[in-house]
């Protein structure tokens, strides 16, 4: 079993150096693809976007004016509308006239003139057909064109001195990258183009954590490793530490994944309207935090950066070192590092989880989702908080789990 082992430990190697690289590419790619995603769903492009709103209410109007049809009772009521307000805008004209010409010669001779001619009274006398010229108007087919028209120009016009533009730059490099002639059709391409991405990466995920697997049943039930064989395990472990690290382990994406409402009798709906997305390896977000000039961010970033990239490499470096350096093999800081740290392995993976909860607010957002259900008045609205774990914090897991096994190994090979 012995003389097998090796060729064994080598395949694996290669194996999880082999889908641990073909991994990071695919989620380098689809990391690019969910970002030119996340952009197209964004709230500024949807329930926020005054450009949809006008497209919204251009159809609404449009509709609404193409289904008015004047029925016999409506027509009725209609006329006698119109003849009323002609009435009172006659009765208010004639007074304005007796007012703006009383007091003077001129004034006298001009209500002398109305009074023979009797002008209001003819004004009067011609409300019905008025009313029936503005009936006439309000049927023909060519008119209602013209009111649509002026409705939209009207509420563009609003809108535009109303409403800051929107830079839609971005937006259309993200169009024309995925040939697409509109945001719907580009969401389903990009959409398709992660689940073939998804769908790539299954057989490698699937292969590497069954090596993972497989090693963690072997490390510890296997004796008289080799120095080899000990370096084999412990790149193994660099590997894993280095795909952990580098690609995202968590998802944080709070969204409304659906917003239904009635305007004019007509149904609005919003789908997919993303409100919040972090997406980040540990690297990235170190340098963000240390980069930051709080004091206390820029700690935090200190400590995830000293217990999850440079005390595990210390402690893989430190391993080697113990293994084939005889001089050094007995210095305190290498046993501290290969030894007396083993039992704080798995504060990597605390630490990180402590990170995710810094950066996630899930239970948070969880309830600021839910309370903007609840306060919405005849609003349908359903929320989700889509954040979830992605494969860098079980691949930073795998390692952490891993390099204890080999350090309680290396420990008992020396004991022995």
């Amino acid at each position: 079993m012995q003389q097998l082992r090796m060729p064994i430990l080598a395949v694996l190697l290669a194996g999880v150096a082999f889908t641990s690289f073909l991994i990071y590419q695919i989620e380098s790619q689809k990391r690019v693809l969910e970002t030119e995603l996340i952009e197209l769903s964004k709230v500024k492009y949807g329930l926020f976007n005054v450009d949809v709103w006008t497209e919204e209410l251009s159809r609404i109007i449009i509709k609404r004016v193409n289904d008015f049809e004047l029925s016999e009772v409506k027509e009725s009521e209609l006329r006698v509308k119109i003849a009323d307000f002609l009435e009172i805008s006659i009765t208010e004209l004639e007074e304005a006239f007796e007012k703006e010409n009383k007091g003077s010669v001129g004034g006298f001779l001009k209500r002398g003139v109305a009074s023979v001619t009797d002008v209001f009274g003819l004004m009067r006398e011609k409300i019905p057909e008025i009313t029936e010229s503005i009936i006439i108007f309000i049927r023909d087919p060519e008119n209602k064109e013209l009111a649509k028209d002026f409705l939209i120009e009207q509420m563009e016009q609003y809108s535009d001195n109303t409403f800051s533009e929107i830079d839609y730059s971005l937006y259309n490099q993200i169009l024309a990258k995925h040939n697409a002639t509109g945001k719907r059709e580009a969401i389903s391409i990009l959409k398709q183009k992660i689940d073939d991405l998804n769908a790539k990466r299954t057989p490698y995920s699937a292969t590497l954590f069954a090596i993972i697997g497989l090693l963690a049943i072997l490390i510890p039930f296997s004796k008289g490793f080799l120095k080899v064989e000990f370096t084999i395990l412990t790149i193994i472990c660099g590997v894993l530490l280095a795909v952990g690290i580098l690609i995202p382990m968590i998802n944080i994406d709070a969204r409304i994944s659906k917003m239904e409402f009635e305007l004019m009798g007509e149904s609005i709906i919003f789908i997919d309207q993303v409100l919040y997305f972090k997406s980040k390896s540990i690297l990235e977000v170190v340098s963000v935090m240390i980069t930051n000039r709080k004091v206390d961010v820029m700690a935090v970033g200190i400590l995830v950066f000293s217990f999850s990239v440079l005390f595990p490499v210390s402690k893989l470096l430190g391993s080697l070192i113990h293994i084939y350096s005889e001089k050094l093999k007995n210095n305190v800081i290498i046993k501290f590092l290969v030894f007396k740290t083993a039992k704080w392995s798995m504060a990597d993976v605390m630490v990180v989880a402590i990170f995710m909860a810094y950066i996630g607010f899930t239970g948070i957002i969880s309830e600021q989702l839910t309370s903007l259900e609840n306060i919405a008045l005849n609003v349908d609205i359903m929320t989700t908080n889509a954040s979830s774990l992605q494969i860098g914090f079980f691949l930073f897991t795998s390692f952490a789990v891993l390099s204890l096994l080999v350090s309680h190994k290396l420990q008992y090979r020396d004991e022995n």
